[in-house]
């Protein structure tokens, strides 16, 4: 018996240097910028030693953000600009958006839609990226929830050789009730671990409460809690047909407020460079 809590202990042991190594944060090490993944406009950033002018993150490798949105806000066609962005080596939707993809790979994933559906949102995509090189789709409608996280892992272990982003449209089908707490942190959790093992960016959608600004249930709480940036979309009140992008929150410098349309092709487009109420 006590030959077992030995090995019990020296296991643990093991372990917790295991966690030491990869946890322990010198304070002395040269701090470098975090590399972005998607960025709107730039910052001068001032110090001691030179100042910088440096992307305004939308999202940076080895985080996770989400976006938020009401019902009839256009989050799929959102979500196919910022795709569409961070694949092409030219934007010509984008306005300022701006993609940082150093030849990764982008995986789209939709748990919502029919294969129809999410054919023709990863071929708008594909056609306003100019390529489909790179991108990877999945409609993970028909399968359970664990699953979509097991196949999820299956794709950035073995699909993938070089994930740079990871879309997850529909992030609540990840788990059974997005009001138990258990569930939802256990979802979130995984979000962390997938972005710091792969260093990927990962962006995920997800419904408001109705009437509320507030993201849906329990999970929708812990990606507050845990996201870099928090991406809320608004029905532009001002211009018809037009939708309001905002950072609600963000880890770094938040992005400016901008509007976007659907134009006459079907396909999302920035409206000018930022949305300003008073002057539309």
């Amino acid at each position: 018996m006590q030959l077992r809590l030995d090995e019990q202990q020296t296991v643990q042991y093991l372990a917790m240097q295991s966690i030491e190594e990869d946890c322990t944060i010198d304070v002395n090490k040269k701090l470098e910028y975090p590399p972005v993944a998607l960025s709107l406009g730039e910052k001068l950033i001032k110090s001691k030693i030179k100042d910088m002018l440096l992307p305004i993150p939308i999202g940076t490798y080895g985080n996770f953000s989400f976006v938020q949105a009401p019902p009839k806000t256009k989050k799929t066609f959102f979500i196919s600009l910022l795709a569409s962005v961070y694949l092409s080596d030219q934007n010509h939707f984008g306005g300022n958006l701006k993609g940082h993809r150093q030849g990764k790979q982008l995986i789209h994933i939709d748990t919502e839609q029919g294969r129809w559906h999410c054919q023709r949102v990863f071929k708008r995509v594909a056609e306003m990226a100019g390529t489909s090189n790179d991108y990877l789709t999945y409609g993970l409608r028909t399968i359970g929830y664990k699953d979509r996280i097991d196949f999820i892992d299956y794709c950035l272990e073995h699909k993938s050789e070089n994930a740079g982003l990871l879309i997850v449209d529909g992030i609540a089908d990840l788990c059974a009730d997005v009001n138990n707490i258990e569930e939802s942190n256990a979802c979130v959790q995984r979000l962390m671990e997938w972005s710091a093992k792969y260093n990927v960016h990962i962006m995920c959608v997800i419904h408001s409460n109705f009437g509320s600004d507030k993201p849906t249930g329990h999970l929708g709480s812990f990606l507050e809690k845990k996201a870099e940036t928090q991406i809320q979309l608004e029905t532009n009140t001002v211009n018809t047909g037009w939708v309001t992008v905002k950072c609600k929150r963000s880890r770094g410098y938040a992005f400016e407020t901008f509007s976007f349309k659907v134009n006459e092709i079907g396909l999302p487009e920035i409206v000018g460079d930022l949305y300003d109420p008073l002057k539309n």
